[in-house]
């Protein structure tokens, strides 16, 4: 008797431990599932539109579509050669709201890739889903004209240096409004680069 109600015991104790377990995972999953659905809604922002042509582009661990343009919310901004803090430091960007295209997520980090083609990881909160555009960063030393309109021939309000980042205020497909450099106004979006060929941004 005495041994069959230590067991029953050490049987009840079991039962508890593993009781708690599944408490505990449970409420571990909820805190990863709420922190990662925090760091997934800071990147929204940047899928405003869609791209006509292309129709429905694959989908990420984020939930938003690869690949994607996003914006540098710092202004000094650590490129890694892998996703962790581990590896090790490949370059840093130094221009707050550079365009970059997220090519790849792995956790909380992202593969992005820069108007020169070049590519390293970033983590999440340091990106913005705010639109922003190079004006024709392939131009050195070029001019592009901002205009007052959607359409050829329209006025120019100013002309914008090659590389100048501007904020995107929306996009339809072929013409794009910018701000930039205190000017508004209109820059075909072949000539862009930080929103997609033939992408609405609204």
């Amino acid at each position: 008797m005495v041994a069959s109600a230590a067991k029953k015991r050490r049987f009840g104790s079991l039962i508890l431990g593993l009781a708690c377990l599944l408490v505990a995972a449970g409420v571990a999953w909820s805190l990863f599932s709420k922190r990662a659905d925090s760091q997934a809604s800071a990147e929204k922002g940047a899928v405003t539109g869609s791209i006509g042509q292309e129709g429905a582009k694959p989908v990420g661990p984020s939930g938003l579509p690869i690949p994607r343009f996003v914006s540098l919310k710092a202004e000094k901004v650590n490129v890694r050669r892998g996703p962790s803090s581990d590896h090790p430091v490949a370059w840093v960007f130094q221009r707050k709201g550079l365009p970059v295209e997220i090519v790849a997520e792995f956790e909380n980090w992202r593969r992005v890739r820069d108007s020169d083609g070049e590519e390293g990881w970033i983590l999440q909160n340091m990106l913005a889903g705010k639109r922003t555009a190079e004006i024709a960063p392939w131009k050195q030393g070029q001019n592009v004209p901002l205009m007052t309109g959607p359409k050829n021939g329209a006025g120019v309000v100013a002309e914008v240096g090659s590389g100048v980042v501007a904020e995107v205020e929306n996009c339809d497909g072929d013409w794009c409004e910018l701000s930039a450099g205190g000017y508004d106004g209109f820059v075909q979006q072949t000539q862009l680069w930080g929103v997609y060929p033939g992408e609405k941004v609204d």
